[in-house]
């Protein structure tokens, strides 16, 4: 089945930066395709540095590489909002999400969270002990 992401006009999804360089394949409708590399992700949407900027309202395909597995999804490309001379930051929301690549992405997101916070989703953290 096919997941639909919406978002939430009163609570923005919670994003996850990348320090390091996840890469990204994005198939254009032309059958061309771009790199880049995923600057953020939510289960919306994300962001992308790109070498150049890709046009603003394409409906493309995306597939990002993560620790988890791969994420394949549709998405319409949204206006560039950083340029500088060696990259582009462009955003994408996500369009249609297969279940599996769904849950692959809340994995993805559920573990960065994990590993920043450790807090209480975090498989590391361990009740206190009552006396």
């Amino acid at each position: 089945m096919t997941h639909f992401p919406q978002t939430h006009p009163q609570h923005r999804a919670q994003r996850v930066q990348f320090g390091s360089s996840i890469p990204v394949v994005i198939k254009l409708n032309d059958g061309r395709s771009a790199r880049a590399k995923l600057q953020s992700i939510s289960e919306t949407g994300g962001m992308l540095r790109l070498a150049g900027a890709l046009e603003q309202g394409n409906l493309v395909e995306v597939a990002i590489q993560t620790e988890s597995g791969a994420v394949k999804g549709m998405a319409e490309i949204l206006q560039p909002t950083r340029k500088s001379k060696t990259e582009i930051m462009q955003p994408f929301r996500f369009i249609a999400l297969e279940d599996d690549d769904q849950r692959v992405l809340r994995n993805v997101l559920d573990s960065r969270v994990d590993q920043d916070f450790l807090g209480l989703r975090s498989s590391q953290w361990v009740p206190p002990k009552r006396k």
